[in-house]
């Protein structure tokens, strides 16, 4: 059933705000007849049912006149402010909806498969708003208020929460919450058309190999799924650790630590951040680092862990390109500190990165690899990444759907060498050449195209 059934638009029944004062009242006179202290010892699917068959006999002892759908309609939109986050709760429970975003009472948005509409529905006024957001941030002890305007918190089921009132916010209460689709498997990217067998057989070679890998991409790119279907290649005895910002991986091996940030307390006191995280997981004998996304000084520890022994590592980091994935790390890893020259953090970017794969979202909203590049320069030199995998977009047809197709080049030749030493056989589409100097990194293993950064 779609949401738009399940809830009435604000124009389509009562006005809007005097449903919710129709909801608020009955809501007022069900919290009145109700011992509070009971319902808590009562399991959750119980104590719905149980304030069900109470705020039914409130309405039909002295309510209006409503038909069967609009009384189910009210009781549940009263049972839902009652226990959980009101107009919200139907959004929750859909799955197909990856983000909610609330501007304001008056104004929400949600976004299903990577498309954003806005929704015929609002909250009845700025309280009740701030009192849904209230109820939200208090599960995970913090608060909202004029002087904590703004949190971003991890909900216990895993939601990514982000608010901002007034006075920063001058639309109103701002709620942002992010849902994280359950983990995929690469077999299952490949369905939607994120990858192709090449891209699953190269990249899954490229992990067993323990080469350090980052996935690059702009915000709602999919990195985050990405990444956590490359873990899943890392083989069971090996110990892994991961470090979030809000913890969203879902690894299935047996031997894995989740380590996760904390934002300061109310004196600003207590914070530990990723940076934090990444010199203390050094200290905890890992075989890998899984660094849920860089965004500052970290990125420094980061790159020194990935060339001093903890090989096959993986992180995230927001660039377009992955060309800006590379001088975005570069700029990142000077935020530490720690003062180092440019082109010291580039001597350690060429020796600690050896695999880029970029996610680009498209026109229609789905997510795909478009590039797998390769890091093929060393020391100080200029940044040389040598493209081996790639998506070759048509224009877009009269369905307003991107279509195109995987172009498969070469390999470098020090990763044929490398995957050929780690036993992983080098994946059909990307041919095998003559072996001239081993010691040359651009000779490859069929076509190659190799381009300098600036």
């Amino acid at each position: 059933m779609s949401l738009r059934a399940r809830i009435t638009a604000p124009d389509e029944h009562a006005g809007g705000r005097e449903d919710g004062h129709l909801v608020a009242t009955y809501r007022t006179k069900l919290l009145e007849e109700i011992d509070l202290a009971e319902m808590s010892s009562l399991a959750a699917a119980e104590r719905r049912a149980r304030l069900e068959r109470v705020l039914a006999h409130i309405i039909s002892r002295e309510g209006p006149v409503l038909s069967t759908a609009e009384r189910s309609q009210l009781i549940r939109r009263v049972v839902d402010e009652a226990l959980g986050l009101g107009v919200l709760e139907p959004l929750l429970e859909d799955a197909s909806i990856t983000e909610i975003m609330v501007n304001g009472p008056d104004s929400i948005f949600v976004e299903r498969a990577g498309r954003v509409e806005q929704l015929p529905m609002r909250f009845a006024s700025n309280e009740q708003l701030m009192q849904t957001i209230e109820r939200i941030v208090s599960t995970v002890n913090r608060r909202v208020d004029e002087s904590n305007p703004m949190v971003d918190a991890r909900l216990p089921s895993g939601e990514r929460v982000n608010v901002i009132i007034p006075p920063l916010s001058l639309t109103g209460p701002t709620l942002t919450i992010r849902r994280f689709p359950r983990a995929y498997r690469l077999q299952e990217l490949i369905s939607l058309g994120t990858l192709d067998e090449q891209m699953l057989m190269l990249l899954s070679a490229l992990v067993r190999a323990r080469f350090n890998v980052i996935v690059s991409g702009g915000t709602g790119s999919g990195k985050t799924t990405l990444l956590n279907a490359l873990s899943g290649l890392i083989p069971d005895h090996e110990r892994i650790i991961t470090v979030e910002d809000a913890a969203e991986l879902q690894l299935q091996q047996a031997h894995v630590i989740r380590l996760e940030t904390r934002p300061p307390n109310v004196e600003g006191k207590g914070q530990i951040t990723i940076r934090d995280l990444v010199r203390n997981s050094l200290r905890m004998r890992p075989d890998r680092i899984i660094v849920g996304e860089v965004r500052g000084g970290e990125t420094l520890d980061m790159l020194q862990a990935m060339s001093t022994g903890h090989d096959g590592s993986l992180a995230t980091v927001h660039s377009n390109s992955a060309e800006d994935a590379l001088m975005r790390l570069q700029t990142l890893g000077s935020m530490s500190e720690v003062e180092i020259p440019f082109e010291a953090l580039r001597d350690q970017i060429n020796s600690a990165i050896d695999v880029i794969v970029q996610l680009s979202r498209m026109a229609d909203g789905s997510r795909k690899i478009s590039e797998i590049a390769i890091l093929v320069s060393h020391g100080r030199e200029r940044f040389q990444i040598a493209t081996v995998s790639r998506f070759v977009a048509q224009p877009m047809s009269a369905d307003r759907i991107v279509h195109g197709r995987f172009e498969h080049l070469g390999l470098p030749r020090r990763i044929a060498d490398r995957l050929h030493l780690a036993n992983e056989p080098i994946p059909p589409g990307f041919g095998v050449g003559v072996v001239s100097e081993l010691d040359d990194p651009l000779n490859s293993v069929g076509p190659l195209y190799v381009r300098e950064v600036q």
